[in-house]
């Protein structure tokens, strides 16, 4: 059974199981986006997160295998994620040129991802390993943005989530609206005890207020 947040009652998605530490590879024309091509799902790495989608929402965790945190939106990475991905790594090829992908191993990308983000490793000196690399025009890049967000709300898990979401937005108002009254109440006790205080003091006579105070002449033989 799927771990459930309680804090925000959103399930946490299955864990991942690995023999050992997984491999990444880098994805051509990404912001440095990794991915583990070796399991079913879409397991990323970017940016010093470990990123997965499931069932139309998205998780974070700086572990590949744990601790998954729900994430309210979708990464901004992922509409440069070309879906045809798994095709492209099964045959070696990145749009008709040959893919000389390299795999990398855990501990290496845990070491170095910060650096090839600086240097923009992956894209200036190594070309994505893709020979003849020619990178996607800007205006080309934004059009598959776009088409590709707008493939992603289409899915069906999607459309449940979002109506799911929809869902809650409308009943937060009316909570927190009910927040806001309960100090008010509480306070409103507090105001009623100060009341009688102040229509007492206002009622002193001027002979009363002068025994609280010293006369000219206590003051001096004080000193």
């Amino acid at each position: 059974m799927a771990e459930v947040d309680v804090s925000i009652g959103i399930s946490l998605p299955p864990a991942i199981v690995f023999q050992a530490p997984p491999e990444v590879i880098v994805l051509p024309d990404t912001s440095n986006v990794y991915i583990v091509p070796d399991v079913d799902i879409d397991l990323f790495f970017w940016n010093g997160w470990w990123w997965r989608p499931w069932e139309g929402r998205w998780y974070r965790s700086r572990y590949y295998n744990r601790g998954w945190v729900y994430y309210r939106s979708v990464p901004s990475f992922y509409y440069d994620v070309d879906p045809g991905w798994r095709r492209s790594y099964r045959e070696h090829t990145w749009y008709g040129h040959p893919w000389r992908y390299e795999r990398i191993p855990n501990r290496r990308l845990q070491q170095n991802w910060k650096s090839w983000n600086t240097n923009r490793y992956w894209e200036r000196q190594r070309t994505w390993g893709v020979q003849s690399y020619r990178p996607h025009p800007p205006q080309q890049r934004q059009e598959l943005r776009r088409q590709r967000q707008e493939d992603y709300r289409r899915r069906p898990e999607v459309q449940r989530h979002e109506q799911q979401k929809m869902q809650q937005q409308r009943r937060q108002p009316q909570g927190q609206q009910m927040q806001k009254q309960k100090p008010q109440m509480q306070q409103q006790p507090q105001q009623q005890q100060s009341e009688p205080r102040g229509r007492q003091r206002q009622g002193e006579s001027p002979h009363q207020r002068s025994k609280d105070k010293p006369d000219k002449g206590e003051e001096g033989h004080g000193r």
